[in-house]
């Protein structure tokens, strides 16, 4: 009936693994403690010590050890090291030689521990203690069952059947933090709660390994509460006892009065509690110095735990900003885990010390909510303001239409002009912004309007419709605050521009096609050039001469001069009294022009982009003037040469070109005559939203075309000859 020990350290590592100094001192401590004959009673020649053992002498010893014990015999194991897990889940003890390659175990460096449990299985012992204080120590106790072959019948102290594994931690906690103690913290207060008697809980004089391990947990987690030594008894109902204590020593019961009162008390000993212990003291014969040093010693780990907090507590103090990133919040959570704190532990420091911060920050994101409700109240009200100014401006461009409309009608009643009233919608973009800009929604606000105009009938129901535009005076160019305007487009300057009649629409392909099939007057004409083939959609891939040529055969068929429009008759028209970057307002949308509408203008926003030409008319709105798609769908010729910008320009309205040939009649041979590029204006389905603009130019030589150019056609009111 023999008690055998292996005692095993691992302090010395291979590269991969972090040395453990300690481990070697916990062995040493357990085996004074074992072959004390007061403690352990264990004989000298039955206890194995190995001291960073390699591989194969450690595997050896641990097997000797269960298959040379007894059926009697009580076998203890006891490892301080590293322990392994590898990807399956399977435990490994480290050895002097274990090493790691990429993080990962080579396997046989360490000894397995299924062969040990295996071993164990194998062993005539029915009292074995597995003592682990190591990393990953829960993870061995995984499969190992418990045997069911034989009674043992031994005398009461010695204990029954049966296996107890003590773990240091649970599978993922790190089990040698020693808090300044020269072991490691759970091997240190196994030693203690032997070495003191303060392990046998009961009174009895033994030690069982059940209450070995419940003093040992208990002063663990009053210093480090993250951890949580393990206890599994194999088969339950059975206790193995491991060590006696001194049942009557004074000492012993005066520092079972220190734990009690200890746990009730937190840690901090009342004044009330102070006057028992000393009562006790006295009665248990013990000197100031002997209660003083218990004192210490049971208190302790609540010092510790105290030293802990007040680390955490000086850290936590250090940040001074609310709330802690995230880079501070994981800092933290390393240092908690560093110190063995779960989250409850640090709760209240963290109440405590965060709360002032707390507090100036929630009134600082008041103070923030008060400033975001006063700017969104003044971003409101400022919007609000600039709607009714668009609304006002608005009403004041439809005043002044309705007056150059009555003008018009008018001057032509005087001239005897056929004309006849029509009718049409009109639509202004107001913009919602939002709160500082977010949010930001286009509002179509729609109106009537009322213009004059005359029809062209060029045969087979094809029409041409001719709205009158009033004569007046306009600021030509772009002021230097249009967002994306070019020098180009300077410097702005008056123009007056007399009465003249446009198309309704860029000239359609249905329109084209009656007049390419009149005689020439200079150049033949394609039926179909076209690349967008729809009756009704804008002629385009047509150059500046076949316009002109379109021009010189309609006049010849209707007997009224009709020509490409002047570059300022054209931006006139397309302004029609508004001084914006478009016709609609300070911006542009999809629902109401064919545009790339990829790309944004001023408080814009993406929406559908087409990539063909439409149907002329198709969005349903005109401008003030009655002319539809001014802003897209196809570029426009005009008559004019390409100048660099606005100096020295014409202000009658006139076209502007750089030889002799002034004269506005496009019957003039000499126009065929022109070299150069000309102007469009207007933009196409193709641009962006900025070359759309009223202000915007752009240029193309004569003889090019392109399936984003088309053009439309005018004709003064003095050059009306019926």
């Amino acid at each position: 009936m023999a008690k055998v020990a292996l005692l095993i350290g691992i302090s010395e590592y291979q590269e991969g693994l972090t040395p453990l100094p300690k481990a070697v001192n916990d062995v040493e401590a357990m085996r004074r403690i074992l072959v004390n004959p007061e403690m352990g009673g264990f004989a000298e020649a039955d206890v194995t010590v190995l001291k960073n053992p390699e591989r194969q002498q450690m595997e050896t010893a641990i097997f000797q050890l269960y298959a040379n014990c007894q059926k009697d015999d009580l076998v203890l194991f006891y490892f301080s090291g590293h322990g392994v897990t590898v990807e399956n889940g399977d435990f490994y003890f480290s050895t002097r030689i274990t090493k790691k390659d990429k993080n990962k175990l080579i396997l046989p460096t360490a000894v397995d521990a299924t062969n040990v449990h295996k071993w164990m299985n194998q062993s005539k012992s029915k009292r074995q203690v597995v003592i682990l204080d190591c990393c990953f120590s829960g993870a061995f106790a995984k499969g190992l069952t418990a045997k069911d072959d034989g009674i043992i019948d031994l005398q009461k102290y010695l204990g029954g059947e049966g296996r107890a594994i003590l773990t240091a931690s649970t599978s993922t906690q790190y089990a040698f933090e020693s808090d300044g103690y020269d072991l490691s913290i759970y091997t240190h207060y196994l030693i203690q709660g032997i070495e003191k008697g303060a392990a046998d809980q009961d009174g009895d004089g033994l030690i069982a390994v059940d209450e070995l391990h419940g003093y040992a947990k208990s002063k663990v987690q009053e210093a480090s509460p993250a951890m949580s030594p393990e206890f599994y008894p194999t088969k339950e109902g059975y206790r193995i006892f491991l060590a006696k204590s001194p049942k009557d020593d004074p000492k012993l019961k005066y520092r079972r009065e220190v734990n009690n009162i200890a746990i009730e008390d937190e840690g901090d000993i009342s004044a009330l509690n102070r006057i028992s212990l000393n009562f006790l003291r006295n009665n248990l014969g013990l000197s100031t110095d002997e209660a003083d040093a218990i004192d210490f010693e049971v208190l302790e780990p609540y010092r510790k735990r105290q030293e802990k907090l007040q680390i955490y507590e000086q850290a936590l103090s250090q940040i001074q900003r609310y709330p802690l990133s995230d880079r501070e919040r994981n800092a933290l959570k390393r240092l908690q885990n560093v110190l063995n704190f779960r989250d409850e532990d640090i709760t209240q420091i963290e109440q405590r010390v965060l709360a002032a911060k707390q507090a100036e920050y929630q009134h600082q994101q008041q103070e923030v909510e008060k400033l975001r409700q006063e700017q969104e109240a003044a971003e409101l009200q400022k919007q609000q303001a600039e709607k009714l100014r668009q609304e006002q401006e608005v009403a004041e461009s439809s005043r002044k239409q309705a007056e150059l409309q009555e003008q018009q009608e008018k001057k032509l009643s005087i001239l005897d002009i056929p004309t006849k009233p029509c009718e049409f919608d009109r639509a202004s973009i107001i913009i919602n912004s939002g709160f500082l800009g977010f949010g930001k929604k286009l509002e179509i606000k729609r109106s009537r309007g009322q213009a004059q105009y005359f029809t062209e009938h060029l045969g087979n129901g094809v029409v041409i419709d001719m709205v009158a535009i009033p004569g007046g005076q306009f600021l030509m160019g772009s002021p230097e605050n249009e967002p994306q305007r070019s020098n180009a487009e300077s410097p702005q300057h008056k123009v007056t521009v007399q009465p003249f009649f446009m198309g309704k629409f860029p000239i359609t392909q249905a329109q084209w096609k009656a007049i390419a099939a009149l005689n020439k007057v200079n150049i033949d004409l394609k039926h179909y050039p076209s690349n967008f083939k729809s009756a009704n959609r804008p002629v385009e891939s047509v150059s500046w001469y076949d316009a002109v040529e379109f021009c010189l055969r309609l006049a010849a068929h209707t007997n009224i001069e009709y020509r490409l429009p002047s570059e300022a008759e054209w931006e006139y028209a397309c302004r029609a009294g508004t001084t914006t970057p478009f016709h609609f307002g300070e911006t542009i949308t999809s629902d109401l022009a064919n545009y790339n509408a990829n790309y944004t203008y001023g408080a814009g926003v993406q929406r559908i982009y087409r990539q063909q030409t439409t149907e002329v008319g198709s969005f349903g709105v005109a401008n003030a003037f009655g002319l539809y798609d001014m802003h897209g769908n196809v570029w426009e010729w005009c008559l004019d040469d390409l100048h660099k910008d606005y100096q020295v320009a014409p202000i009658d309205g006139s076209p502007w070109f750089n030889d002799m040939v002034t004269e506005r009649s496009t019957t003039n041979d000499n126009l065929y005559q022109k070299q150069g590029r000309a102007l469009l204006r207007g933009g196409s389905w193709v641009s962006n939203p900025n070359n759309c603009r009223s202000a915007s130019r752009d240029y193309i030589y004569r003889d090019k075309y392109s399936y984003s150019i088309g053009f439309r056609v005018v004709c003064a009111v003095e050059r009306i000859l019926r």
